[in-house]
């Protein structure tokens, strides 16, 4: 059993300008400078139709990780996210995975787009399973909260680029 991850986001904005600020790729190049970590990069973009599909690498120093994970694991940790999103009606729906290099486990997520009271939300629902005897299940909860942090850093950066681009 892992640790679930719950986020909403609310931005101003239409439904179209708010989706090019989560996925568009100068969002995103412009998102992973600003909070990627060590070694963040755009590893793949691709935009077809309603549709869009992008690899994001991002890298932790040793240092700012916990005790308990640099027992298990020596030396950075580098984080490899793959996002899907699709439109479907009003709304664009998506799923994020996420591994860990050289941490057993991963970070599934369903994330959802779409418009209610004048505001766009952005849901994510998803779980953190580490599978490590006796230590995962401490582990789960860290990295849960620092997805939920993330999470919160990239609205507040999306916020912002929507001020500043639309």
């Amino acid at each position: 059993m892992g640790s679930r991850i719950e986020h909403r986001g609310e931005f101003t904005g239409s439904l179209e300008s708010v989706f090019i600020a989560v996925a568009g790729k100068d969002a995103l190049q412009a998102r992973l400078a600003a909070l990627g970590g060590e070694d963040a990069k755009l590893l793949a973009y691709t935009a077809e139709g309603d549709s869009v599909r992008y690899e994001l690498q991002h890298g932790i120093k040793a240092a700012k990780l916990p005790q308990a994970v640099r027992a298990l694991h020596k030396g950075d940790i580098i984080v490899n996210r793959v996002q899907t999103w699709k439109r479907a009606g009003d709304e664009y729906t998506g799923r994020s995975d996420v591994g860990v290099g050289g941490v057993p486990g991963e970070i599934g997520a369903s994330t959802y787009l779409s418009a209610k009271n004048e505001k766009i939300l952005l849901r994510t629902t998803g779980e953190v399973v580490v599978r490590i005897p006796l230590f995962g299940g401490r582990i789960e909860e860290f990295v849960s909260e620092q997805v939920v942090n993330l999470l919160r850093n990239e609205d507040e950066f999306t916020a912002q680029w929507l001020a500043e681009h639309l």
